[in-house]
C-alpha cells in the first residue's frame, strides 16, 4: 500500500488504517458516499425526465435516450484510463477533480438551450463520474482496512441505493414544480459539500509516478467499451439480429481481444491483467455484473408491468418501485457488518436465495390481478433485500481477492462491471420482453382486461432471464468458496476479510 501522509486534519496509520485524530473511518466512508449518491441520484432522475425532455425539445424519446446514453458511454470508455492515472498520480486530487467536474457539468446541463448541448454536457458529466468511480472504492478500501471493509462496502452500496430511491421521488416533484432544469441544480450543493470535505479530510497518497502511459492500449480499450456498451444499450431498438447490433458487437469483441493480446506483451499496461489471474477476483467481477443486471432488469420489467399492466401513473409506479432500492439501502450495510462473522460466501448465497424466492413470488402470485398490491411491494422489497445481502459481501470479497498493489485498478474494474451490468440488464430485459410480447397474442394495451393480464404474463415469463442471472451468480459464489478452501490466500482476503 502507498504510504499515506497527513494532509489537512486527517491522520492515517500507515499500516492498519487508523490513528486517533479528527478523521474517523466513518468520515472517510461518508465522503466517498457523497460521490456515490450523486451518481446514482443523477442516473435515476435523468431516466425519469426523458419523456419530459422529448416533449420540451419536440423529438422522439429514442432521441432523448442519448441524454442518458452519453453519460454511460463516456463513463465506461474513460474509466480504465482514469484508473491508471489515479494509480500514477494519487487519488485525492483526481477524486476532487472528478467531483468538481461533475458539479460544473451539472450546472451546465441546467443551462443547456438545446438537446445537442445537453448531450454534450452529459458527456462531461460522465467523465467526472468516471474520475469518481476510478477512485471511490480504492479510497474506501484503503481507509477502512480489512476488518472494516465489509461494513464500509455495505454503507457505500446503501448510499447508491438511497440515490436510486430518491431520484424518481424528488425528480417528479422538481420537474412538476420547477421544470426539468431543476433536476441538475439539486446536486450542486451536495457537490460543493463533497469537494470541501474531500479537500479537508481525504488523505493524500503520492502514487507511483513511474509508469509509462500505454497509448496503444488507450487507443484500443475505450473504443472496445464504447462498441460493447452501445450495442447492449441499443439492442432493444436495433434488434439482436440487426446488422447494426451484430456489427457493433463484433467490433467491440475484436478490439477487446486485440487489447488483451497487446496488454499481455507490454511492460506498462493500461490495465494490469494480473488482476484477472486471480480466479476469485474474476468470478467476483462477473457476479458484480450479473447482480446489477438483475437489478436494472427488474427495474425495467416492473416499470413496464406497473405502467402498462396495472395502469399506474408514473409517479405512483416510481413510489412502488422504490421498495427495491430502499430495501437494498437497509440490507446492504447490515450484511456488510456481518461479513467478518458469517463470511461473504454465506451471506451472498443467502442473498441470492432470497432473490430467487422473491422472483417466484412475483411470477406466481404477486403480479396476478387478485392479490393485494401490498404483497407485490413486499416481494419487491424482498428482492431488494436479497440483492443488498449479496452485493456488499460480494464486493468486499472481490476487492479482498485483488492484489493490494492493484486495489485502485480493481476498484475501477468493479465500477466498470457495474455499468456494464446496468446496460446488460436493461438491454436483455427489453429484448426478452419484446420477444414474449410478440409470442402472446392480443397483448396490445387497448385489448388488456383483468388489469393487463397478457402484458403481465409477458413480464412474468421474462423473469426467467433474472433467474438465469441469479443462477450464474450463485455458481460464481460457490466456485469462489471452493477456491477459498483450496487456497489460504483468497480465504484470508476474501470471505473472512
Amino acid at each position: 500500500m502507498s504510504r499515506w501522509r497527513r494532509r489537512g486534519p486527517s491522520r492515517l496509520h500507515s499500516a492498519s488504517g487508523w490513528r486517533s485524530g479528527r478523521a474517523t473511518p466513518g468520515i472517510f466512508v461518508g465522503v466517498t458516499c457523497i460521490g456515490s449518491f450523486m451518481g446514482q441520484f443523477d442516473a435515476s432522475v435523468v431516466q425519469l425526465a426523458l419523456p419530459h425532455l422529448a416533449e420540451i425539445f419536440q423529438v422522439r424519446e429514442t432521441v432523448t435516450s442519448w441524454v442518458a446514453l452519453a453519460y454511460l458511454l463516456s463513463f465506461s470508455a474513460s474509466l480504465p484510463i482514469f484508473g491508471w492515472l489515479c494509480e500514477q498520480y494519487g487519488r485525492k486530487p483526481l477524486y476532487l477533480l472528478g467531483m468538481a467536474a461533475f458539479l460544473v457539468a451539472s450546472v451546465l446541463c441546467s443551462l443547456a438551450t438545446s438537446l445537442p448541448q445537453l448531450i454534450g454536457f452529459r458527456v462531461l458529466q460522465g467523465l467526472g463520474g468516471a474520475l469518481l468511480g476510478a477512485n471511490s472504492i480504492s479510497i474506501l478500501v484503503r481507509a477502512s482496512g480489512k476488518e472494516r471493509r465489509g461494513r464500509a462496502m455495505g454503507i457505500f452500496s446503501a448510499a447508491q441505493a438511497v440515490g436510486v430511491s430518491l431520484g424518481p421521488i424528488v425528480g417528479g416533484l422538481l420537474i412538476g414544480s420547477f421544470g426539468w432544469r431543476s433536476i441538475f441544480w439539486v446536486t450542486a450543493p451536495i457537490g460543493v459539500i463533497g469537494v470541501l470535505l474531500g479537500w479537508l479530510i481525504l488523505p493524500h497518497d503520492e502514487g507511483k509516478g513511474s509508469g509509462r502511459f500505454d497509448w496503444r492500449g488507450a487507443l484500443l480499450l475505450p473504443p472496445a467499451l464504447l462498441c460493447i456498451v452501445l450495442a447492449l444499450s441499443q439492442a432493444a431498438d436495433w434488434g439482436i439480429a440487426s446488422a447494426a447490433f451484430i456489427g457493433m458487437s463484433v467490433a467491440g469483441i475484436v478490439l477487446l481481444a486485440l487489447f488483451i493480446l497487446y496488454e499481455r506483451r507490454t511492460d506498462s499496461p493500461l490495465v494490469d491483467l494480473k488482476l484477472f489471474q486471480s480466479e476469485a477476483f474474476s468470478l467476483g467481477i462477473l457476479a458484480v455484473l450479473l447482480s446489477y443486471a438483475m437489478l436494472y432488469g427488474m427495474f425495467y420489467l416492473i416499470s413496464f408491468a406497473l405502467v402498462r399492466g396495472f395502469h399506474d401513473a408514473p409517479e405512483v409506479a416510481g413510489l412502488r418501485l422504490a421498495a427495491i432500492p430502499i430495501a437494498i439501502g437497509i440490507a446492504a450495510p447490515i450484511a456488510g457488518s456481518f461479513v467478518n462473522r458469517l463470511g461473504a460466501t454465506t451471506l451472498s448465497l443467502a442473498g441470492m436465495a432470497i432473490c430467487g424466492v422473491a422472483l417466484l413470488a412475483l411470477s406466481l402470485v404477486a403480479l396476478e390481478p387478485s392479490p393485494s398490491r401490498l404483497f407485490g411491494i413486499l416481494a419487491l422489497a424482498a428482492f431488494g433485500a436479497g440483492l443488498g445481502m449479496f452485493v456488499a459481501p460480494n464486493n468486499s470479497a472481490t476487492m479482498g481477492a485483488a492484489p493490494q498493489a492493484l486495489s485502485g485498478e480493481a476498484g475501477a474494474m468493479l465500477n466498470l462491471a457495474r455499468m456494464l451490468g446496468v446496460s446488460l440488464g436493461v438491454a436483455s430485459a427489453a429484448s426478452m420482453l419484446a420477444w414474449r410480447m410478440s409470442v402472446i397474442q392480443d397483448a396490445r394495451t387497448d385489448d388488456v382486461i383483468f388489469y393487463g393480464h397478457p402484458i403481465l404474463g409477458a413480464v412474468e415469463a421474462s423473469f426467467v432471464l433474472l433467474f438465469a442471472f441469479a443462477l450464474i451468480a450463485t455458481l460464481c459464489t460457490l466456485k469462489r468458496r471452493r477456491l477459498s478452501s483450496e487456497d489460504s490466500a483468497p480465504l484470508r482476503s476474501g470471505d473472512k476479510a
